[in-house]
């Protein structure tokens, strides 16, 4: 092989990561606080919030990642007779909508494995609400969700190659385009 058909290959995979690694980051960038706010109204006391929270929940919980980006995608063309959203944004919306509700459920399971007692001691030591979330609940809610909130995003980095669905060059179609263009198989003796 020679070094300009090395340096070609690396740079197309290169240029496919760069679009994996954008969609995993920028995931993690809105989805993370966008789930805090997803369990907080899931939580309401407000029960039309509560409701249309756990119904959103259980919408995105019940279909697959692929078709939440082909609704994405080709919905507003299909539905409303408008332009589609350009490809990448569709997937980070898509994305971020589809881990905010992975991570409300983990940050909601979180909160309600804290015994109750600890919000109580908390009370009877003269303590507020706030704090007692911030300095009792929150602190141990961390070292709860961090195991699943470490197989989510594992899982998101697994999921990126999703965004080929929609012809997005991320680093798995990358390299199969470039199999499929450029490969050459050579004999096993």
């Amino acid at each position: 092989m020679s070094l300009d058909f090395f340096l070609e290959v690396t740079l197309k995979l290169l240029k496919g990561f760069s679009f994996t690694a954008e969609i995993f980051f920028v995931t993690l960038l809105f989805s993370l606080p966008l789930g805090l706010v997803v369990m907080l109204g899931s939580r309401s006391r407000f029960r039309p919030v509560a409701l249309l929270t756990r119904a959103f929940v259980w919408v995105i919980r019940g279909t697959p990642l692929m078709l939440q980006i082909f609704i994405v995608f080709y919905g507003p063309g299909l539905l409303w007779e408008s332009t589609m959203l350009p490809r990448m944004t569709a997937v980070l919306v898509a994305f971020v909508i589809n881990y905010a509700r992975y991570f409300s459920e983990i940050y909601r399971g979180g909160i309600e494995a804290i015994p109750r007692g600890q919000q109580e001691a908390a009370q009877v030591l003269g303590m507020s609400r706030a704090g007692t979330f911030f300095k009792v609940t929150l602190l141990q809610v961390v070292k709860r969700i961090l195991p699943a909130m470490g197989n989510e995003i594992i899982t998101l980095a697994k999921d990126t190659a999703l965004a080929n669905t929609i012809a997005i060059k991320e680093v798995t179609m990358a390299a199969k385009e470039f199999i499929a263009t450029e490969a050459v198989l050579w004999p096993l003796f």
